[in-house]
């Protein structure tokens, strides 16, 4: 009998079975699709010698992983590539604001009257901020905070709505590309505790950067695996599990999968029925005959590029889709340009480049347009330099992952309660109904991203009942 099987291929899944094999424990991991990734994966979706991330591109949250960080994941081919800036805002003047490694920086590109209060929101957090990713990325209750203090300061910024975080910000630039930063995770600015999504991503990119994977992000779940056979585990692809009754004995089970699934799967009935799904994305994979014209300079030197004309625009984005059920107008943009850091990633002079605009989850519609139509306003001719795209709404990205229900990367609403106690309110969000079954995916704490702390988090849980067993 095995201790530990694990369904699901994807980087917490992964850093689950990781996680459980360093500590001696036999472990499977079964993956429905053909190879392992989840949401970080590479493939050559346009056109030959492209190669483009079908979901995440760009790792704040990987590189500055505890997680990630305690394991040799270089050793086995993981290298981080950082551009010159790890994120800008352009501006339809031709001007940008900037997130960049340095704070100073990154304050003066928000001109004089904000540079003073940015600098003393975040360099005290900065300060501390390896022990605040720690306690921050391993709530709830596996483990106890190092610096509660800290910990405590960061909740009173952070847990209000970034509307009232951003009322420090005397102009325009600043409130804009902070609520760029919140938009990540597809929540309206007013909602709860988003000041602290905002916080997180630029304490992030100031830490460490924003860097992308050598050869794709695909790496990031390679590596992964290459490791965990090495410590003596299995990975079977191909493998698509229906019942529990599908996979081998084991004294635990861990789902790296949507609660919705696990409760078809387990048997669980409407134990998640209360478990919401947010916005989903529409996303175009571009292969290009040169670099992104961006009008701003900066846009030019950053690996990703978040587009919206100001916080009016981006908010009004992301209330069309999460609360009025249509597809806005100027959707609100996050970009990737890979090759700005890794140029391997296309043919010679030529780029690839990622965009995804928010959209209704299940929405069926086409944003093309609608997204070429903001790519041109801050890079004109942009058009001109497409030699392929490849399209995916909700319907295909749900196809590609099953974990992103309706089109939702998030795997869930990052929205009210939920955004910290998910996929129920509980101190546990890791154990389920029954007692050798757990779930480790997206849709537990801390959330969204490529990062694999969801799965230590639910790994620590496995092991220590594993422990107490005779």
């Amino acid at each position: 009998m095995l201790d530990a099987v694990v369904v699901g291929a994807g980087p917490n899944g992964l850093t689950a079975a990781v996680e459980l094999a360093r500590r001696g424990f036999s472990v499977a991991v079964f993956e429905a699709r053909d190879s392992v990734g989840g949401g970080a994966r590479t493939e050559e979706l346009t056109l030959p010698g492209f190669r483009h991330d079908p979901c995440s591109a760009a790792h704040p949250l990987g590189i500055n992983s505890p997680a990630f960080r305690a394991m040799p994941l270089d050793r086995y081919g993981l290298e981080w590539l950082h551009p010159d800036l790890p994120m800008a805002h352009p501006f339809t003047d031709g001007t940008a604001a900037v997130l960049s490694r340095s704070v100073a920086e990154t304050a003066a590109s928000f001109g004089p009257r904000d540079a003073g209060p940015y600098r003393r929101l975040v360099e005290p957090f900065l300060a501390k901020w390896d022990t605040l990713a720690r306690d921050f990325m391993s709530l709830p209750l596996t483990a106890l905070p190092r610096d509660p203090v800290t910990l405590a300061r960061f909740g009173l910024a952070g847990l209000p709505p970034a509307t009232w975080l951003m009322r420090r910000f005397k102009d325009e630039r600043a409130r804009t590309l902070f609520s760029g930063l919140v938009a990540h995770v597809m929540a309206p600015l007013d909602g709860f505790a988003t000041g602290a999504i905002g916080l997180v991503f630029a304490l992030a990119a100031h830490a460490r950067g924003w860097p992308v994977a050598r050869g794709g992000s695909q790496s990031i779940s390679d590596a992964l695996t290459a490791y965990l056979k090495d410590l003596g585990g299995t990975v079977h692809t191909d493998y698509e599990v229906k019942r529990l009754d599908d996979l081998p004995p084991a004294r635990a089970y861990i789902f790296d999968t949507s609660p919705t699934a696990l409760a078809r799967i387990a048997g669980f009935g409407n134990y998640y029925e209360g478990y919401r799904y947010g916005p989903g994305v529409f996303k175009i994979d571009y292969a290009l005959d040169g670099p992104v014209p961006w009008t701003a300079p900066e846009a030019r030197r950053a690996g990703t590029v978040q587009i919206g004309g100001n916080t009016a625009e981006i908010d009004a984005a992301l209330r069309a889709a999460s609360r009025e059920g249509r597809a806005p107008d100027k959707p609100f943009m996050i970009t990737v340009q890979p090759g700005v850091a890794d140029p391997g990633r296309a043919p010679e002079g030529k780029q690839v480049f990622w965009a995804y605009g928010h959209v209704p989850n299940g929405w069926t519609g086409d944003l093309t347009d609608a997204i070429e139509r903001q790519l041109e306003r801050f890079a004109p001719g942009f058009r001109d330099l497409v030699l392929a795209r490849a399209t995916a709404g909700p319907a295909e990205l749900a196809i590609r992952n099953a974990n992103y229900v309706g089109g939702d990367i998030g795997s869930g609403a990052a929205s009210g309660i939920q955004l910290l106690l998910r996929p129920k309110l509980s101190l546990f969000p890791y154990t389920t109904p029954h007692p050798a079954v757990y779930i480790c995916s997206s849709a537990t704490p801390p959330g969204p991203g490529v990062h694999g702390m969801s799965g230590h988090n639910a790994a620590k849980a496995v092991w220590r009942r594993l422990r107490q067993e005779p």
